[in-house]
């Protein structure tokens, strides 16, 4: 790579670095906001090592400790397929400062390049973190000579490297194709959700591995078919082969090969990207456009309008905002066709226990789903460096939240109210006492978007590099969520057990009384942190 190219990646790297921004800012709240991420950070990747440390040790325990490096090298392949898929578009396609850097005296296949690494090198701790984990647990049981070690280290920084090019490729083929549709991220955002509904099946096949104690046999074939994946997935192999048997062939193999398919990828995505980028950013007019007269709307409405292309106009937002409305959809489906006391007993594990004594966790079981992700608690900060529009509008600021808060109760109430409705059909609930849990479904829906409203712009952040950064990395995001989802868990066990001694509607207008007082308490402060935004 030529000097002037390591100076562009080099930029990159500088304008968006949280070390950098803390050395440099005097914002004081900044910083701590800073040095929290860098804890929960190292937080998570301890826990990662130490789980990655286990796993070899599970393995040097059932003497098949040298499929380790194999494990590392699929590891990190998956880990950088995935990472990359879902990064392209917004880090090597559609990104902010495409014009600002188009206009630099670099080619587009350099530009491209250096976004691709520039990927690479914000992922880097994750590989780092799994490969110094395996090779601590391999060398463990193994005892390798002491040249594995900076072996391993250095060939595990190449192995992400192929499938992250892979990945880019088939973004790249989507872009392409996408540039064909109106929706050009209808594509991605298709197999995103597909491949989302599949991470969630593998809990129940898991499950369904422990409770038919299958556990052995599956560990007794785990080592044929982590070597039969590496002969399929060649630099698997190549890895694993350098580390174990310092095979020089494969080393110059997975090197050369790795550079190679670098310079072959980016020659050819060089070619179009800069039509590819100009398409994306750019919306076709439909052929049979008639003028017509206009909606005329409210304000509040216009805004949530708003909120609803933004969206449609994002893989990223709309699957992580409207995943669990889609399980939502999927479970109450399901429950009408299996019936809501087979899938108790199979959450149970066959308990004896009355399906009866649910019934008044079904508005929370519900919310455990719709009320997963909110919109609201990432909607401003993705207003990014457009967030001076909506200041310089001649509408209250108050206004503009409102019309936020009002898009999410649009999009989570009519999947709560079908789950709700299926739930209690299938489980046969009083018809009075359904329409109370529908009540109490709609004020959770309030109570959740105000809620979110609330870390979405105390936590604001308008400096993002990717949306991803903040629609799924954000503090406001977590600060929602997490409390959020274990809440949930805390009523629905509460709701059951009171249920056993207090009448189900009294206990659904006590709570609904509660819930309503904290949402109104937050919808409050909203407004109150919304009207103090500059």
């Amino acid at each position: 790579m030529k000097n002037n190219n390591m100076v562009f990646l080099k930029t990159l790297l500088l304008s968006t670095s949280q070390i950098n921004i803390w050395k440099h800012t005097s914002d004081k709240k900044k910083k701590s906001k800073i040095v929290g991420s860098f804890i929960g950070l190292t937080f998570i990747y301890l826990m990662i090592m130490g789980y990655c440390v286990a796993n070899c040790i599970g393995y040097g325990i059932l003497g098949i400790a040298n499929t380790i490096p194999t494990l590392c090298a699929l590891s990190l392949s998956a880990i950088a397929f995935l990472f990359t898929f879902f990064k392209t578009n917004g880090y090597l396609f559609n990104f902010k400062e495409y014009d600002m850097l188009m206009a630099l005296p670099f080619a587009s296949s350099t530009v491209a390049g250096c976004k691709f690494l520039y990927m690479y090198v914000k992922t880097l701790p994750w590989y780092l973190t799994i490969s110094i984990s395996m090779m601590i647990g391999y060398g463990i049981y193994v005892k390798p000579s002491i040249i594995v070690y900076p072996l391993w280290l250095v060939l595990s920084l190449l192995v992400p490297i192929i499938p992250m090019l892979f990945a880019s490729f088939c973004g790249f083929l989507i872009a392409r194709i996408s540039t064909g549709f109106k929706k050009n991220n209808i594509i991605q955002t298709i197999l995103t959700f597909i491949f989302v509904i599949f991470c969630f099946s593998l809990r129940f096949i898991i499950e369904s591995i422990f409770r038919n104690n299958q556990v052995e046999d599956v560990l007794e074939q785990t080592s044929e078919m982590t070597e039969n994946a590496a002969r399929i997935y060649m630099p698997a192999g190549w890895f694993s082969n350098a580390v174990t048997k310092l095979g020089l062939s494969d080393i110059f193999l997975l090197v050369g090969v790795t550079v190679f398919a670098f310079a072959i990828v980016f020659k050819i995505v060089g070619r179009s990207y800069r039509n590819i980028n100009s398409a994306l950013k750019s919306h076709a007019a439909s052929k049979k456009y008639k003028m017509t007269v206009q909606k005329r709307r409210s304000v509040i409405n216009a805004i949530a309008y708003k909120e609803f292309k933004r969206l449609t106009g994002s893989t990223t937002y709309m699957v992580n905002s409207t995943v669990g409305e889609l399980l939502a959809l999927i479970l109450g489906v399901v429950t009408l066709i299996i019936g809501f006391e087979k899938i108790v007993r199979i959450v149970i594990q066959d308990a004896p226990i009355d399906t009866a004594i649910l019934q008044p966790a079904i508005p929370f079981i519900a919310y455990f789903l719709v009320g997963m992700m909110t919109t609201t608690a990432c909607s401003p900060s993705l207003e990014g460096k457009n967030y001076w529009i909506l200041q310089s509008l001649p509408i209250k600021k108050e206004t503009i939240y409102k019309g936020k808060m009002l898009f999410n109760m649009y999009l989570t109430i009519p999947f709560m109210s079908f789950l709700i409705i299926c739930l209690c059909i299938s489980a046969r609930v009083p018809f009075v006492n359904s329409i109370f849990y529908l009540l109490l479904g709609f004020i959770l829906c309030a109570f959740s978007t105000a809620w979110g409203c609330v870390c979405g712009i105390k936590h604001m952040r308008l400096d993002w590099e990717n949306e991803t950064e903040v629609v799924k990395q954000g503090a406001a995001v977590a600060i929602y969520m997490f409390p959020n989802m274990f809440v949930a868990l805390g009523l629905t066990v509460l709701v059951v057990y009171l249920g056993l001694t207090i009448n189900h509607i009294l206990l659904t207008l006590l709570l609904g009384a509660i819930v309503a007082v904290l949402a109104l308490i937050c919808y409050l402060r909203a407004l109150k942190l919304a009207a103090r935004t500059q």
